[in-house]
């Protein structure tokens, strides 16, 4: 799904030149969940705005979903955003008075061929993935709780089918237990629903519910492997799953 070669990112120019990202070489396949760990300024966010079309490389390739972005317009990756990748980020980014339904039809509005019936049937359907019942849709956002809404968001970011959600420190601002919640979430959406999840984040404890772990240090990988703890973890619940 994800195919990154030699990514290379220079701000600035001349004796003012910074390198974010020194060569940065990676595959993500459909279906993964992936955690992009480092500390702040390893060049992670830089590779994070990468991935989601917020920005482009100095140099390298970068092909999603068989498309190379790489060289794309504003337009051309605005629409690749919109269409191909749901963000879910650290501060929410939702309407505080208006309801969590409408909040997760927002990406839908700009498509004036899909009928309203169908964006509230996408919404709701969207909103029962994330984990949240139908009690809840009427709510305004500023209702509940931290972890309720980023599940809303999840949801949003699923709204569109996306062929990968890009989560960027979904927990920073919810309690231990509250962003547990959250991560089960996107544990659950990667294993029954096989959506593609790329997790950035600077916390190992977060990062450790992913099933691959890439390190990014000083703008360069330093280790890309399997979590085998997360692989214990799913092998025991699928081995309490059987009938004895």
């Amino acid at each position: 799904m994800i195919e990154v070669k030699n990514i290379i990112k220079t701000y600035g120019s001349g004796d003012a030149a910074f390198q974010a990202l020194k060569g940065v070489t990676f595959t993500i396949q459909d279906g993964e969940f992936v955690a992009i760990m480092g500390p702040s300024g390893s060049g992670k966010s830089t590779l994070m705005h990468i991935l989601g079309c917020l920005d482009t490389a100095t140099s390298g390739s970068y092909v999603l979903d068989g498309k190379d972005v790489s060289r794309l317009s504003d337009d051309d990756l605005a629409t690749i955003r919109g269409q191909r990748i749901g963000f879910v980020f650290q501060s929410f980014n939702l309407l505080p008075r208006t309801s969590v339904l409408r909040n997760v039809m927002l990406p839908l509005v700009y498509d004036a061929a899909i009928p309203l019936e169908e964006r509230h049937a996408r919404s709701s359907a969207a909103l029962r993935a994330a984990g949240l019942s139908d009690e809840f849709f009427g709510h305004l956002s500023n209702q509940l709780s931290g972890g309720q809404i980023q599940r809303v968001a999840i949801a949003r970011a699923l709204v569109n089918d996306p062929t990968m959600i890009l989560a960027d420190e979904p927990t920073g601002n919810l309690d231990t237990m509250t962003g547990e919640i959250v991560l089960g979430t996107f544990q659950r959406l990667n294993e029954e629903h096989k959506r593609t999840i790329v997790l950035i984040t600077h916390e190992p404890d977060v990062a450790e519910h992913a099933e691959r772990i890439i390190t990014v240090r000083d703008g360069l990988i330093t280790s890309d492997s399997k979590n085998h703890k997360r692989r214990r973890a799913l092998l025991a619940e699928a081995s309490a799953r059987q009938p004895v």
